[in-house]
């Protein structure tokens, strides 16, 4: 069984070498931009460049994060970023858009691709779909429990990565925009506010959105045994101090199984929030898992405990075992070989050995001089030593011919990846224009208003009960299906549930995940791309029209003139009418408060500092937050150019079965004074 990666944040170069140093076998970081945490420094190009070099001499991976939706005006720049990457040797891209891993894969086609948490992988069908697709890695939801992971990890070969120690967000990542539909400021762009970190007042609980820091650090050799490659520590927007305790706790319970009392003091007094939890993956979801930052919190981390945690990782650790091979001989330069099992390092003296006149040189000299590494991360296991009886060198030659050596070594260590980039031209983007008008709705029961009939496509969850859809269909309405957002240990229950749709003939299926994606591809159903696969870019759409999807709805965090310009062929559409859901979480803002499922109802509502009321209803299997108010955007998606459909999102209306004639309803909504335009004028960051 191979050892589990800890996997540590870095924000700069401070953070690298305190990462390294306490025991990481590899890091993650981001450039300037397009990384999932903008507030970090992150890295220019010679930057990451010193620190994969400073990384790979001490034999630590180096991931690079370009984790965020990314526009079409971006495209160009992302292309940069790949091959600049690429030229710096890092050991992985860490991406959260299909059409930047397509784009990846056709620049450095050897270049390993890692899906991010912010793909909102959580059950086995989508990493299928992303290993089917070349990805090596993908980065699980947080909000997994063990046997969760486990079936995916005996899912299919792709390499599994976990979060074991950091914040929690208490929205799926990936399917928060909170703070972007609040303020403008995307999670999905790395700008979040923190929103839920604000009071928002469920029932008894003033913080019902706020969760403790995760940290299943004590589970690492657990996880280890059910076949996750590698343990990741959340935090870079942290301190060095930070990074350097939460990476000895994870080595400590690796190798040796425990962590000491020393190492988990430093770890929870440098940074938590009223403690830590173990929530998600022991199955124990509820109130104990919620938590804010204390004044006791922030005092804990005094300048004594982190001056003390500085010091433990101010020196070089050996972490890289070599062997030395010397050869002295008169009249003849001596010679040394330095070896990491992969790579070789040779280099001669610069005098010609001498000989002796008084004492000879001797094995004892030789390894007392070619032993001394020094502050570098080099340990010399084995020494062998070939002397001519007559030899003799000076000890100063000793010790440059060694310093050269380790030198040449670095050098081999530092740039020993080398990637074969292919030169691609970038397609001009031709603005997509729509064939036709289409126009879906998509509702949370069988209750539907006889005025729906004139929809191109109805969407009913996939639990409504066979029998009523077989009714409305025999009424005339064009029945499709949604498949759950959340689709945590379900997915042979989602499966069957199609199987017994298309008996009565239903065909299309609303997919909001990747896993959704694959099962009703693999269902022989059509796919329709749901708002939640985050699609920004035309290259996005492309890989969906190559994947098989029959449309896709857009990202609501598109601005109208960027819809305007996207290109590619794959109709799509937007959501024209309804409740955003701002976050997707699978513990309940009512749990804060003490509230127990056997009290609820399945809805819920909080409100925040301002007053505003937030609607939010859950399944069983998750909470679906909804926006204050309804978006409306009717004439836009009708008198664009380029969407071929529009959905009405209804969630928590109860009128929608009265409807009977859609131009009236229209009117109302269009009338309505409580609504909102979204981010559809405004945007995000």
């Amino acid at each position: 069984m191979s050892k589990i990666e800890i996997l540590s944040p870095c924000k700069n170069f401070e953070t690298v070498v305190s990462a390294v140093h306490s025991g990481a076998d590899a890091v993650y970081l981001g450039a300037k931009e397009f990384s999932a945490r903008a507030g970090a420094d992150n890295f220019d190009n010679d930057e990451l460049s010193e620190a994969v070099k400073y990384c790979h001499i001490r034999g630590v991976s180096v991931y690079l994060t370009v984790n965020t939706i990314v526009f079409d005006s971006e495209l160009e720049e992302v292309k940069e970023l790949i091959l600049s990457s690429a030229k710096a040797g890092v050991d992985a891209l860490i991406v959260q858009s299909m059409g930047v891993a397509m784009l990846a894969k056709k620049l450095v086609p050897k270049l390993p691709l890692h899906a991010s948490t912010q793909m909102s992988v959580h059950s086995p069908s989508g990493a299928k779909l992303l290993w089917e697709q070349g990805f090596k890695r993908v980065v699980l939801a947080r909000e997994l429990s063990r046997e969760e992971i486990r079936e995916i990890a005996e899912s299919c070969p792709i390499e599994l990565e976990v979060f074991v120690h950091g914040a929690l967000c208490m929205s799926v990542s990936g399917q928060c925009y909170f703070s972007a539909v609040l303020g403008s400021r995307s999670g999905n762009r790395g700008r979040c506010a923190q929103t839920c970190r604000l009071p928002f007042t469920a029932g008894k609980s003033e913080y019902a959105l706020s969760l403790k820091d995760n940290s299943i650090i004590d589970y690492i050799r657990d996880l280890q045994s059910i076949g996750v490659a590698s343990a990741k520590i959340e935090g870079r927007l942290k301190r060095s101090e930070y990074v350097s305790a939460a990476t000895k706790a994870c080595v400590q319970a690796r190798d040796e199984g425990f962590i000491n009392g020393k190492t988990r003091e430093q770890l929870e007094k440098v940074f938590s929030r009223t403690g830590f939890t173990d929530g998600y993956y022991t199955s124990k979801r509820g109130y104990e898992m919620f938590g804010t930052r204390r004044k006791d919190d922030v005092v804990s981390a005094t300048s004594k405990l982190l001056s003390e945690i500085r010091n433990g990782y101010k020196n070089e650790q050996k972490r890289v075992n070599i062997t030395a091979e010397f050869y002295a001989e008169v009249n003849e330069k001596a010679r040394l070989i330095l070896s990491d099992g992969k790579r070789e390092a040779v280099c001669y003296s610069e005098k010609l050995c001498e000989t002796a006149k008084n004492k000879p040189l001797d094995e004892e000299k030789c390894a007392r001089q070619l032993l001394k590494t020094g502050a570098t991360p080099y340990n010399i296991t084995e020494l062998k030593v070939t002397l001519d009886k007559k030899a003799v060198i000076s000890a100063s030659e000793l010790n440059k011919l060694r310093r050269n050596g380790l030198e040449i070594l670095s050098k081999k260590r530092a740039n020993d990846k080398i990637y074969e980039i292919n030169e691609v031209k970038s397609d001009k983007i031709i603005p997509h224009i729509a064939k036709e008008k289409r126009r879906y709705a998509r509702f949370v029961s069988t209750k539907i208003g006889a005025g729906f009939k004139d929809f191109d496509l109805c969407f009913i969850p996939l639990d409504s009960e066979i029998s009523e859809a077989e009714k409305l269909v025999e009424k005339g309405f064009n029945i499709a299906l949604e498949i759950p957002r959340a689709m945590f240990s379900r997915e042979k229950i989602i499966q069957k549930r199609l199987e017994e749709f298309k008996k009565i003939g239903v065909k299309d299926a609303l997919c909001n995940n990747l896993s959704a994606v694959y099962i009703a591809k693999n269902a022989g159903m059509k796919i329709h791309g749901s708002f939640g696969l985050n699609f920004t870019n035309t290259l996005d759409l492309k890989w969906a029209q190559e994947y098989g999807f029959e449309d896709a709805e857009l990202s609501f965090e598109l601005k109208t003139n960027q819809i305007e310009k996207l290109g590619g062929e794959l109709p799509r559409g937007i959501i024209s009418f309804g409740f955003l859901p701002v976050m997707l979480t699978r513990n309940c803002p009512k749990k804060s408060g003490r509230e127990r499922c056997r009290d609820c109802k399945g809805k819920g509502k909080m409100q925040d500092r301002i007053g505003k009321k937030f609607i939010f209803y859950c399944d069983k299997y998750a909470v679906e937050v909804l926006n204050s108010l309804p978006v409306e955007e009717i004439k836009y998606a009708e008198g664009s150019k380029s969407l071929d459909f529009e959905t009405f999102r209804f969630s928590v209306e109860n009128y929608v079965e009265n409807v009977e004639n859609i131009p009236d309803f229209i009117s109302r909504c269009l009338n309505s004074a409580e609504k909102t335009h979204g981010l559809y004028k405004r945007g995000v960051f």
